[in-house]
């Protein structure tokens, strides 16, 4: 039997909150046909739909007949022959549960100071709605357009200008530094989803449906689901990193990536918050002027530090002449940080710690923490290509290694347990 098609998908949905559905236009048809992510026009059919829907959006009084701009986003993608355990199908699956959770369960909580789409109806827990039976099998979430009030889209693996750099690190800042008041004070790796292959197994042992938690490890990069890419790179002695990054530590029986792997990986620091987990100019819109971010695509939220967010959006979408200062001359071959580099982390930090202990997270910590999160990004981009501020990168990356403080301090941190 066929999925419905989007018109009808949002008709049903939309019919939940005495909405009608005035049109549907596909925006883009999602990663290896996946689903659709779809602008539709809804027009409120009571007083109190429409009520409801100029709330979410922050607008005056309305009448029951204006029409209101949403987006939908449905995943139905198409039944895959062989086996189920491919870890990449497995990771796409998972990670649109957990978007879905994150709009549904998480956004509700941020407050309106995060500039995130809110959600307006949702699949996830459906049971008992009209049209439940039509729709079971697939994914969708509505949500609020957020280009009504954040008109400047991002443009594809391009850089922001210094306006939109600032705001994407304020909207960052406030994003980590409000996860900190939701996360619970115990850590429990139950209430998180696991890389995809042991979540899959963890399903199938202990009959879990999933699809109520955020990733255990935000980000799709990090090394317990790149292992194959990782084995790839060890191999290659044409790469200087396979050495630098893959042979094994004289002083550990892990490589440098597996150490700082270790270090990342979540484990209730009171440092660890949500992450975006895909930071770059593509998944955010503007205001006008730029001084305000709102971030989507929120398919890798989960725990992490928050320096994993900044290493890619340094990397990929941050002009190189704010981070270095003088592009007139080529990068050496090592690089320490810069005074532009300096400025936007100290800007970013001291708006994660407003209206907060300076203890909670002193600046000599986070830059070491920042270390290892761009040596972390630059094994995944050596195994898998480099993009973006490749040359910034991997002289910032050599710097860093050739730096016996910075080796100490992670073996140490290693030894006596990163917790």
């Amino acid at each position: 039997m066929a999925s419905p098609r989007p018109d009808r998908v949002a008709s049903i949905m939309l019919s939940w909150h005495s909405l009608e559905l005035v049109s549907c236009t596909t925006l883009q048809t999602l990663w290896a046909g996946y689903g659709h992510i779809c602008a539709i026009n809804a027009r409120a059919t009571t007083p109190e739909a429409g009520k409801h829907l100029r709330k979410l959006y922050g607008m005056g009084s309305g009448d029951s007949g204006s029409t209101y701009p949403l987006i939908l986003k449905l995943i139905s993608p198409a039944r895959k022959s062989g086996s189920n355990e491919d870890e990449g199908h497995l990771r796409k699956m998972l990670s649109y549960e957990v978007e879905q959770y994150f709009y549904s369960e998480v956004v509700p909580q941020l407050g309106d100071e995060i500039a995130v789409a809110k959600c307006l109806a949702s699949t996830r827990g459906m049971d008992g709605k009209e049209g439940e039976e039509e729709l079971r099998g697939l994914m969708a979430t509505i949500m609020l357009d957020l280009r009504l009030h954040f008109p400047v889209a991002g443009e594809k693996r391009s850089v922001l200008n210094r306006t939109q750099v600032h705001g994407a690190l304020d909207w960052l800042a406030g994003f980590h530094r409000r996860s900190w008041d939701l996360l619970p004070d115990s850590f429990d790796i139950d209430n998180y989803v696991l890389p995809p292959l042991e979540e899959s197994s963890r399903r199938q042992s202990t009959g879990k449906r999933g699809g109520d938690g955020l990733w255990l490890n935000g980000g799709y990069t990090y090394l317990a689901t790149r292992r194959k890419e990782y084995a790839s790179l060890a191999e290659d002695t044409d790469s200087e990193w396979s050495e630098a990054l893959c042979s094994i530590s004289e002083r550990s029986s892990l490589s440098i990536a597996e150490m700082v792997a270790l270090f990342l990986t979540p484990c209730g620091r009171s440092t660890e918050s949500y992450i975006h987990g895909d930071v770059k100019s593509e998944n955010l819109f503007t205001t006008a002027d730029g001084h305000k971010v709102a971030f989507f695509d929120f398919q890798y939220v989960g725990l992490g530090l928050g320096v994993c967010d900044l290493a890619k959006l340094f990397t990929c979408s941050i002009p190189l002449h704010m981070l270095v200062d003088d592009t007139d001359e080529p990068l050496p071959e090592q690089l320490t940080m810069r005074d532009g580099e300096k400025r936007l982390l100290q800007r970013y930090h001291m708006s994660l710690l407003q209206n907060r202990q300076p203890g909670r997270y002193e600046w000599q910590t986070f830059i070491r923490h920042w270390e290892t999160a761009l040596v972390d990004w630059c094994r995944f981009q050596a195994s898998w290509g480099f993009w973006g501020n490749t040359e910034w990168l991997e002289a910032r990356v050599r710097s860093i290694l050739s730096d016996q403080g910075w080796r100490d301090w992670l073996h140490q941190s290693i030894g006596r347990g990163a917790c």
